[in-house]
């Protein structure tokens, strides 16, 4: 099904509907040591899983990335999913061929647990008490969403930027599970002065 704005591009994938996974009463520990709770996760889902579900393709945001990666949420929508032109019918992430799935980063405050999230049992948002989160935090949910979906295996992992931070730590946390690795405009690690201008960018954002 394709929405019928002239402002889309016939070939998007089409309608798409952001999912959630609530992962309940449980302790979600982190790498800087304290714990969430009641955790969601959104995502969304393009194609269909095969009879074995091993055509699974996981597609990875950056920074300023969401769940929607490819579609629209209704017809006469402006604004397709951030990778539509990659991902949908015949496109280079083939939805006719490929189960795809992306999911927004713990975190990420785009449907995902992140600051502005209400915190359990309270009336406010975490805002500045949410804790720090790292790349194999946000690894480690994505592989209980996984899970969710009964996906044992991924045909590819892909992503850019922090999404190819992502694809590099889906390889060495779970690397029977990962098939194929496409990490895209990214690095395993930072230089001095990268981390000193997103340390700028963090404070800036705090002010």
């Amino acid at each position: 099904m394709y929405g019928s704005s002239p402002n889309i591009d016939v070939s998007s994938y089409g309608i798409v509907e952001k999912k959630f996974l609530h992962i309940k009463d449980d302790d979600f520990v982190l790498c800087c040591g304290e714990s969430l709770k009641d955790i969601t996760i959104a995502y969304e889902t393009y194609g269909q899983p095969d009879c074995k579900n091993s055509n699974a393709i996981l597609v990875l945001h950056a920074l300023t990335g969401d769940s929607h990666a490819a579609g629209i949420y209704r017809d006469h929508d402006e604004k397709p999913g951030w990778w539509d032109i990659m991902i949908g019918p015949g496109k280079a992430i083939d939805t006719d061929r490929y189960y795809v799935i992306c999911s927004n980063i713990l975190g990420g405050c785009m449907g995902s647990t992140g600051p502005a999230s209400i915190m359990p049992g309270k009336t406010e948002a975490y805002r500045m008490k949410f804790p720090v989160i790292t790349v194999a935090d946000m690894v480690r949910c994505q592989k209980r969403l996984m899970d969710h979906l009964n996906i044992k295996k991924l045909l590819s992992v892909i992503g850019g930027s922090l999404g190819g931070m992502q694809v590099l730590e889906w390889s060495v946390r779970y690397p029977d599970m990962v098939k194929s690795a496409i990490p895209i405009a990214t690095t395993m690690k930072h230089s001095a002065m990268a981390i000193a201008f997103n340390e700028v960018a963090r404070q800036a954002i705090k002010k």
